[in-house]
């Protein structure tokens, strides 16, 4: 009998019960601000900002926002973390920065460092046992609380430097992994430690059946690998051939849309799919209760604004103007496209996070992410997301019954016109008509975006579609030494990268639709 399960799950329940959230946005937020203006005013950067003014403001979060410059990375970085690096104390929050996460995000820059301090740390690890409360909002088997949990993240190794360890945000977590967890965690610190993605793949392929999962937690592309390597290896027919009690996936990181056909094969019954969004800055939001969406924390160690993306506030490289209009929690309205700003108890501040969301809910703070301020299309005022793109995308699986987990697109030249240039990976690009499914995502896109179906008329020509073989997606992150953890193949590509790409698949004996780069 599942004993300890029940009684963790009662736990979980009894938790929920009698401390139900009671989520007010704007009071959480102004507490939220309040709480880091006080902890950073005698920082550097506090004294700089005037923090201590601001904190004796009728309207601290207007006088904040008059005070602080906006950052980008390499702002930020240039004027203040690089002291930070060095070993500097109190620079942009209080102490001694111990951890730096690197992030390259999905546009390959070289790596950034994001300061990781020690209330950052407690308040990650606070969302986390949030999120295991709310998972009493599901109908889960008592059995699954008792089971491990593998979490499939970047190499938990940090490497040492003068002043500071670096490594992922993941190696950061696992470092600071309360050791009541360490029993439900796998695949344990020292295969978890590997750098090398396919021998951590491998060494997790050969422990799987001494483990019992209940949950698995990463990025679908990645887990998906992982699912079809154990299966092939023990020659299964499910993955839950071998972890019959696995009911929870925990994703992240990219639109779990187009993966979900795929892992629906791989299973012998529908897991329990769970959103949550972490990023190296902090733990942005989550998924509370099934068939809703994500929520932002916001009584979690981050104070956020929100810039509208539209045209007046960003130009076409996906960079703020000069004063754009910023709004606080009790300004925002629903269905409408933010840039997210965010301070954070890491000395972040007014930092551009580079993600893009809407307010499906703005009671509840419920958000989708709709892309990155990078990662839009608008050649000519298409103004075509991610999320359009990556339902347009989904809208051609049933009709051709097929499965497109992976794409990319970029903006051309054509015929002194403009044009979206696509690669739609899958396993069955033998069996496609490209130019029926051509016809078939411009009329989703023309649906699901007016603009796109206006531009379509004048300067926008029809896309261009490839079809190639999914695998070649994974080949060429493993190419550029970007496998598994938090890496993911970018939606859009910039002309760099998409000479990079073509040049790979040509290599590759692959011939393409020769294009021109805007």
């Amino acid at each position: 009998m599942a004993i300890l399960g029940h009684i963790i799950k009662r736990a979980i329940t009894l938790k929920q019960y009698f401390n139900p959230q009671r989520l007010d946005p704007i009071r959480y937020q102004k507490h939220e601000l309040h709480t880091l203006l006080s902890k950073a005013q005698h920082t550097d950067f506090g004294k700089t900002y005037g923090f201590s003014d601001i904190l004796q403001m009728n309207n601290p979060i207007r006088q904040f926002q008059k005070n602080v410059p906006l950052f980008d990375y390499d702002k930020i970085a240039e004027k203040w973390w690089h002291r930070t690096l060095k070993g500097e104390q109190d620079v942009t929050w209080p102490g001694k920065i111990d951890y730096f996460a690197l992030s390259s995000g999905t546009s390959g820059a070289p790596n950034k460092y994001i300061p990781v301090s020690k209330d950052m740390v407690g308040a990650i690890q606070k969302a986390g046992i949030k999120q295991i409360y709310s998972l009493a909002a599901y109908n889960l088997p008592p059995l699954m609380f008792q089971k491990g949990v593998l979490i499939l993240g970047g190499s938990t190794q940090l490497t040492q430097k003068e002043h500071f360890y670096e490594g992922d945000m993941s190696g950061i977590s696992a470092m600071n992994i309360p050791s009541w967890f360490q029993h439900f965690y796998k695949p344990g610190k020292e295969i978890a430690a590997q750098k090398d993605w396919n021998s951590k793949l491998d060494e997790i392929t050969k422990k799987a059946p001494e483990w019992d999962i209940g949950m698995v937690c990463g990025i679908p592309a990645w887990v998906q690998i992982l699912f079809e390597k154990i299966i092939d290896h023990h020659n299964l027919n499910t993955i839950h051939d071998i972890w019959p009690n696995l009911s929870v996936y925990v994703h992240g990181g990219v639109a779990f849309a187009p993966y979900e056909r795929t892992l629906n094969r791989l299973v012998a019954r529908p897991l329990v799919n769970i959103e949550t969004y972490i990023a190296s800055e902090g733990y942005i939001a989550y998924q509370q209760k099934p068939n809703v969406d994500m929520s932002l924390l916001l009584n979690n160690g981050i104070f956020f604004e929100f810039i509208p993306f539209d045209d007046d506030n960003f130009d076409q490289d996906g960079m703020p103007v000069p004063n754009p209009e910023v709004l606080s929690i009790e300004d925002v309205e629903e269905g409408q496209n933010y840039a997210l700003l965010v301070s954070t108890c890491a000395g972040s501040w007014r930092y551009l996070l580079g993600d893009v969301i809407q307010f499906t809910n703005v009671y509840d703070a419920q958000i989708i992410i709709t892309g990155r301020t990078k990662h839009f299309l608008s050649l000519c005022g298409e103004h075509l997301s991610v999320n359009n793109m990556t339902e347009a995308v989904q809208m051609l699986e049933a009709p051709f019954c097929v499965s497109i987990p992976e794409f990319t697109t970029a903006g051309i030249n054509a015929d002194n016109r403009f044009a979206h240039r696509w690669y739609l990976g899958s396993k069955d690009y033998n069996h496609v008509n490209t130019e029926r499914v051509r016809a078939k995502l411009d009329a989703n896109l023309k649906k699901l975006n007016n603009d796109y179906e206006i531009k379509r008329a004048g300067p926008l020509k029809e896309p261009i579609v490839d079809i190639v073989p999914v695998s070649l997606f994974y080949e060429w992150m493993e190419h550029r030494g970007k496998m598994g953890g938090q890496n993911k193949f970018p939606r859009v590509l910039n002309k760099k990268q998409l000479s990079d790409w073509e040049s790979f698949i040509s290599a590759k004996g692959i011939s393409l639709k020769k294009t021109e780069t805007v």
